[in-house]
């Protein structure tokens, strides 16, 4: 049955925001339930995935509600995992739909990832809207599949497009979340006498919301090939498995850094950034370029379809970033790059500029616009700003 709820002046919009499970697909998902509540304090998110320690410490933190539900990746698991996570799936998809018939939400948004699978069929089944948000240029499997049931596809790169159907499609870009965006506000214009050597220089190194391994230990291996040491100032974000190692190795070294499994205040760490050392998922890419700051890509060499490659390829050839393939990655080269982009001061300045030209700072506004716009159908019209949902 196809039963989209009626949107009355007093209670606003309920919208259950599906898939997660990593970073790059949770924190869009967040700006996208900040923009909702921002806009009206009635407006209810609720958000569906598997529950990882990650969804809850920043869903709770974040104060909105989190459904658990049962449910496995299927692609590159093998045989017996492959078995294992097909059986899973009715049981995911029953818990799915009785948590969106309790909360007949108007609009169902799919953030990609396995995780996202049961809830918008869940809600094809029961006649919701839904929207999918696709980060990476290269859509996953998931997503592909899911496109069927979808009114609406939000993707960040023109390219992406052209893999779905055209009239469903909007290049919108990736939301980012609002304490990185609020770091536009300290940026300062670019300064040679100011920014070409009179303070240390600041790297960031972020490996995901998980760290990453090879990237910490060539980091360590680098340290050991930089010259005058004391140029440089380090932000390194390990992951829990490694914080001790790469501390220890910084402390070693006499080198000024800030070492932690996972940073919090990622926009004022951005803002202080001259350059950060990366991979190249969907998500840190949509704010770095949305913050406007230059990027030494390293790909996480194992992403399916190597998406994190498309997604880096795409700044380097705008000049707006460098890219080391993980095969190619050595302390010596790492070295190299760091030494060469802090006395280019100027080079990075014009990087800044291209990465900001290719972002979308107003990603989440604008697909919270349009979903609006989805949903006055024939059924409502929008008052004012948007803010308030009318029926005829």
């Amino acid at each position: 049955m196809n039963y989209h709820p009626k949107v009355e002046p007093t209670q606003g919009l309920r919208i259950v925001i599906t898939g997660g499970v990593t970073g790059g697909h949770l924190f869009p998902g967040v700006a996208l339930a900040e923009e909702f509540t921002s806009r009206d304090s009635r407006n209810r998110v609720q958000f569906m995935s598997i529950g990882n320690e990650l969804e809850k410490k920043v869903l709770e933190k974040k104060g909105f509600e989190l459904i658990p539900v049962r449910v496995q990746g299927i692609k590159g698991r093998g045989i017996v995992n492959l078995i294992k996570s097909v059986f899973k799936l009715p049981s995911g998809l029953w818990r799915a739909v009785q948590s969106l018939r309790n909360f007949n939400p108007h609009l169902v948004i799919s953030m990609g990832s396995y995780a996202a699978g049961p809830a918008t069929l869940g809600a094809w089944l029961l006649g919701k809207k839904t929207v999918l948000c696709e980060q990476n240029i290269l859509p996953g499997v998931t997503q592909r599949l899911l496109s069927l049931f979808a009114e609406r596809i939000y993707v960040s790169f023109e390219e992406t497009g052209k893999k779905f159907s055209s009239a469903k499609v909007r290049c919108l870009g990736n939301p980012v979340r609002s304490e990185i965006l609020a770091a536009l506000s300290k940026q300062e214009p670019f300064n040679p006498e100011k920014d070409s050597g009179a303070k240390p220089f600041s790297l960031l190194i972020v490996g995901g919301s998980q760290g990453a391994h090879s990237i910490n230990m060539t980091m360590i291996e680098a340290l050991g090939c930089l010259e005058d040491k004391k140029r440089f100032r380090f932000v390194h974000q390990t992951g829990v498995q490694d914080e001790v190692l790469v501390r220890h190795a910084y402390e070693v070294y006499g080198t000024e850094a800030t070492v932690a499994p996972f940073f919090e205040d990622m926009g004022n760490l951005y803002h202080e950034a001259d350059l950060v050392i990366c991979r190249s998922g969907a998500t840190t890419v949509a704010e770095l370029t949305a913050l406007g700051k230059p990027a030494l890509f390293i790909p996480f060499p194992h992403a399916a379809d190597d998406h994190q490659v498309l997604n880096a390829r795409s700044l380097v050839v705008a000049r707006a970033a460098d890219m080391i393939f993980e095969e190619e990655l050595t302390g010596q080269l790492l070295a190299e790059k760091i030494q060469y982009y802090a006395a280019n001061r100027i080079l990075l300045f014009q990087m800044a500029e291209k990465s900001k030209l290719s972002g979308h700072p107003d990603a989440a506004k604008n697909i919270v616009e349009d979903c609006c716009e989805l949903l006055g159908g024939s059924q409502m019209v929008f008052s004012g700003s948007l803010n308030s949902v009318v029926p005829f």
